[in-house]
């Protein structure tokens, strides 16, 4: 029996209605494979894969049906980019694994792996546009907060200024206070030192090596030099720094120049660690992956092969969007296989066992890749590796003196630097510690400029120190002498860089 007229009609509505929309999500939907390719980490890949797209297309659903994402929604896909980085990083190992397949099956893992890409292409993509969308939103809102409490704080403001404070000295003071619970020690031992004064500005420099390009560089009004890098592939920057101890330290200063939220994900400057001082990764290596996208807080990943094979790999949480547009300084500490990582006066990395054991790692270099070529750049300067980065506490106990070129201070100035706060601090502690030690605190400078200058240079630096050791750490300033020795007592050679580093120091010593 044939249905009616009018019940044909309303199964024609019903599947236009209902059917049909089905039918069209399903074809744009992307298909899980059904079987297994046999291989391991192939396998592993693609399910992974899809388990993030089928996250990530449900987020997608909603936001097209008009159905607004909650904060747990956001953190979701920021934990999924993170996995998708890290899954990412994962497809050279098992592209490497359908090599020693048969014919067949390489086939079959080939097919998967390009469609699992296909779907992570797909998850980021959209994860991106999801999480720019939604940091629009939270920056629309914060600027009219800001106005509503620059208006409601114009009174504030006026009594501050008729007070005749200096915003500078505010804002030094300030980073100090931030500063003084850092807890990073710089080596006592220079290896090397670089801010590129002695290159011409234009050429590649001379105390460094790559297989790429790269020039140095001023940056608008200032006489500050920098290295900029070029992003690619498998392209290293290796400066020339002699092999590598087991316990030492690195620091150096970045500068970026045209993010926008629509920089990528993968956007990164690598720090690596290697066996290899030439232009592969080594058999033995650890490497840090310092984030600069800014739609969403992506994090640090570490990853290290000991012996060609990878031990650790994993993506600590860290937001570093504002530090990273804003001249972060770079801090790490390697002590033995210790691995720490400081940016700014925050601490995101402390791995006990990732560097391989007995000394094998010799050689630091940097890689940076996935810039849009010529709108994001990148820049380096200031680099330093010293030998050491011990406790300073016990040396000075034990042999009454210690000297180091980790208390910095701006170019001709006696402002300290917020980073050198840690070695301000272990000294802090020492005379906490000692209750009946004094010290004399001696300032030093290089050659460079009047010697008279220098010696008053020198002089109020000593006694900025001795002020951050009373304001900050509240050790009784009867204990604490300055004197101010300027160029007159180098230990380093002031005709090169290195030597001038050395030369700029500060010195304390038990009275």
């Amino acid at each position: 029996m044939k249905p009616s007229l009018k019940a044909r009609i309303v199964l024609l509505l019903f599947g236009i209605l209902f059917i049909s929309p089905a039918t069209q999500a399903q074809e744009k939907r992307l298909k899980r494979p059904s079987s297994r390719v046999g291989i391991l980490s192939v396998d592993t890949f693609v399910r992974e894969s899809f388990d993030l797209y089928d996250k990530v297309y449900v987020y997608d659903n909603y936001a097209r049906e008009g159905r607004p994402l909650e904060d747990d929604d956001y953190e979701a896909l920021i934990d999924s980019v993170e996995d998708m980085e890290q899954l990412l990083a994962s497809a050279p190992d098992a592209v490497m694994d359908i090599d020693g397949a048969g014919v067949l099956k390489q086939g079959k893992a080939t097919l998967q792996m390009n469609r699992a890409k296909k779907a992570l292409n797909y998850s980021l993509k959209t994860a991106k546009k999801l999480l720019s969308e939604k940091r629009e939103e939270t920056s629309e809102t914060q600027s009219d907060d800001d106005i509503a409490d620059n208006d409601s704080g114009n009174e504030t403001t006026t009594s501050n200024n008729e007070s005749g404070s200096s915003d500078g000295e505010t804002k030094e003071a300030k980073e100090l206070e931030v500063f003084s619970k850092f807890d990073y020690v710089p080596g006592d031992k220079l290896m090397f030192f670089e801010d590129f004064q002695n290159d011409f500005i234009g050429d590649f420099p001379s105390k460094w090596n790559t297989n790429g390009s790269g020039e140095v560089v001023t940056l608008g009004d200032s006489d500050e030099r920098w290295l900029e890098l070029i992003s690619g592939y498998n392209i290293f920057f290796i400066p020339d720094v002699p092999d590598l101890p087991e316990e030492y330290t690195i620091e150096f200063d970045v500068m970026s120049v045209g993010l926008t939220r629509k920089t990528s994900s993968t956007a990164i400057l690598r720090v690596d660690l290697s066996d290899n001082s030439g232009f592969k990764e080594g058999a033995n290596f650890v490497h840090a992956q310092i984030p600069f996208c800014q739609y969403a807080a992506v994090g640090i990943t570490m990853s290290n092969h000991i012996n060609n094979k990878r031990e650790m790999y994993s993506t600590v949480r860290a937001d570093l969007r504002d530090e990273v547009l804003n001249r972060p300084h770079i801090s790490i500490a390697v002590n033995k296989r210790r691995f720490r990582l400081w940016v700014n006066e925050e601490k995101h990395i402390d791995i006990p066992r990732i560097v391989p054991e007995g000394g094998i790692i010799s050689s630091l270099k940097f890689h940076m890749n996935n810039f849009k070529d010529g709108e994001e750049r990148l820049f380096i300067t200031n680099l330093k590796v010293a030998e050491g980065g011990l406790d300073l506490r016990r040396t000075l106990i034990s042999e009454g003196e210690v000297s180091t070129n980790g208390i910095l201070f701006d170019v001709g100035s006696a402002n300290i630097q917020p980073q050198s706060m840690g070695i301000i601090r272990q000294i802090s502690q020492v005379l906490q510690q000692e209750g009946d030690m004094n010290l004399i605190i001696e300032g030093h400078t290089d050659s460079d400029g009047d010697e008279s200058l220098n010696m008053d240079l020198s002089k109020r630096r000593a006694d900025a120190v001795r002020d951050a050791l009373i304001d900050f750490y509240n050790v009784d300033g009867s204990r604490l002498q300055t004197a101010g020795l300027g160029e007159s007592e180098p230990v380093g050679d002031n005709g090169t860089p290195d030597g001038k580093a050395q030369n700029r120091r500060v010195v304390f010593k038990k009275i």
